[in-house]
């Protein structure tokens, strides 16, 4: 059985348990996943110098449990250090935030991010253009500052927002804490909403039984 370690780059406990949560479910039987977080690396990762810093955490990561999994997945929108994680093995590594925005237009003719903050939204716009899917994208949006509500309720409403004024058709979920809310939040809005981590499980998954 083929067996795929789920990486949280940041030291979040809390995020990590909730990540797992969403693996645990959607491997069921079909291959081994566990989920870790970086020990020492930043509790958020929300700028460019928190993926700096996160990035030395995770290289090593990979580099020590190589011969022990058979695929990677850097569980953070914004994929930090994921060119350098993929020069680091010959083993599949992939970024919950790539495979998410590249499968969005399969289901739509355009989609929307949303993120935690308006603090990333710049990020995430510069990673959409990493990956040439300008064409695509509706918008970047993250709840205000001063909405009040709990962060589901945020999260719909910001979503909300990029498929009646936006025109999104898909919305992503721009952050892996954001794991398991994507059905709640797709009844809510009536589009696809995709959560990365699924996202990213399904394309490992199928990667590695193509390659046997």
């Amino acid at each position: 059985m083929k067996k795929i370690l789920v990486i949280n780059p940041n030291s979040s406990q809390e995020m990590t348990r909730a990540i797992d949560m969403t693996v645990q479910s959607y491997s069921a039987d079909r291959f081994d996943a566990d989920t870790v977080c970086l020990e020492g690396a930043p509790p958020f990762i929300g700028c460019c110098a928190d993926q700096v810093k996160a990035g030395t955490f995770l290289l090593k990561m990979i580099q020590q449990k190589e011969a022990s999994y058979d695929g990677f997945i850097v569980a953070c929108h914004l994929d930090p250090c994921l060119d350098g994680a993929k020069e680091t093995t010959r083993k599949p590594v992939m970024g919950i935030g790539e495979v998410s925005m590249r499968m969005a237009p399969l289901l739509g003719r355009t989609f929307s991010v949303v993120g935690s903050s308006p603090a990333t939204t710049l990020l995430k716009r510069r990673l959409v253009e990493k990956y040439g899917l300008e064409r695509f994208m509706a918008s970047v949006r993250a709840p205000g500052i001063d909405w009040e509500g709990s962060q589901e309720e945020k999260l719909i409403k910001a979503a909300a927002q990029a498929v009646n004024e936006d025109g999104a058709e898909v919305i992503v979920l721009g952050c892996a804490g954001f794991s398991g809310l994507d059905r709640r939040i797709e009844a809510s809005v009536g589009v696809p909403v995709l959560d990365g981590v699924v996202c990213a499980l399904i394309a490992m998954e199928g990667i590695l039984q193509y390659k046997g």
